[in-house]
């Protein structure tokens, strides 16, 4: 539960009376079973901040359960992460920790 309180705090601290009109976060869950997250980073500190994603468990390393999964990227001005049904809580500490990293 930490993780999540570090997200609240970190989406409060974008708030500006502009941003949380167009941006914000998504948490959503896959029919593959499994987890979203998306993260607006346009007009942020991290913005122009890069990240080279991150991922394993797809691919030639999938494993035949294909719960043990993770994908993180950039895309379009976002953060976007998927993964397994027990992966979100590592989808936000992964943002965090590139947050944490800027």
């Amino acid at each position: 539960m930490e993780a999540l309180k570090e997200l609240e705090e970190w989406y409060f601290s974008q708030c500006n009376e502009d941003w949380e009109h167009t941006y914000g976060i998504e948490i959503g869950t896959l029919d593959n079973p499994g987890w979203f997250l998306k993260v607006d980073i346009t007009d942020t500190d991290i913005e122009e901040k890069e990240y080279e994603g991150f991922s394993y468990g797809v691919g030639d390393d999938a494993e035949a359960s294909g719960n043990d999964w993770i994908i993180t990227k950039l895309e379009s001005g976002k953060f976007v992460g998927y993964g397994g049904p027990h992966k979100l809580s590592e989808l936000i500490k992964l943002f965090l920790k590139w947050v944490k990293n800027a």
